[in-house]
């Protein structure tokens, strides 16, 4: 009996050595500043396209729109938001603090194309 126990023991210390040096994953962005995110439209095309990024549920976000004609950005958050941005360059804050964990597009709808993609957690 005593050596199930110290092998139970051993087992436990050495699972909880391995995962404290493994793999990493980066933290989430928000640490109480904006998350600024930079978008660009310039014809029939927008940058970026459908990237990914990882906010902390809570955090705000600055989207700094580029654009050669005015606009309008799709959140599909909830409530869902429509942003509209101007010739030129147009900083829009974002508030997303009652938002629950889990998935918002940031849409074009004139270009029917995902800008971006937040996961919040």
């Amino acid at each position: 009996m005593r050596r199930l126990i110290a092998s139970v023991a051993v087992l436990a210390s050495t699972l909880a050595m391995t995962s404290a040096c493994g793999d990493e994953e980066e933290p989430p962005a928000g640490n109480g500043e904006p998350v600024s995110i930079e978008i660009t439209f310039e014809g029939d095309t927008v940058t970026p396209r459908g990237a990914e990024e990882t906010i902390t549920q809570g955090s705000d976000i600055e989207l700094v729109v580029e654009a050669d004609k005015p606009g309008e950005l799709h959140v599909h958050s909830s409530p869902e938001l429509q942003l509209q941005y101007g010739a030129g360059t147009t900083t829009i804050p974002v508030k997303l603090a009652s938002q629950a964990p889990g998935v918002v597009d940031i849409e074009s709808h004139d270009l029917d194309v995902v800008v971006i993609r937040l996961e919040i957690r």
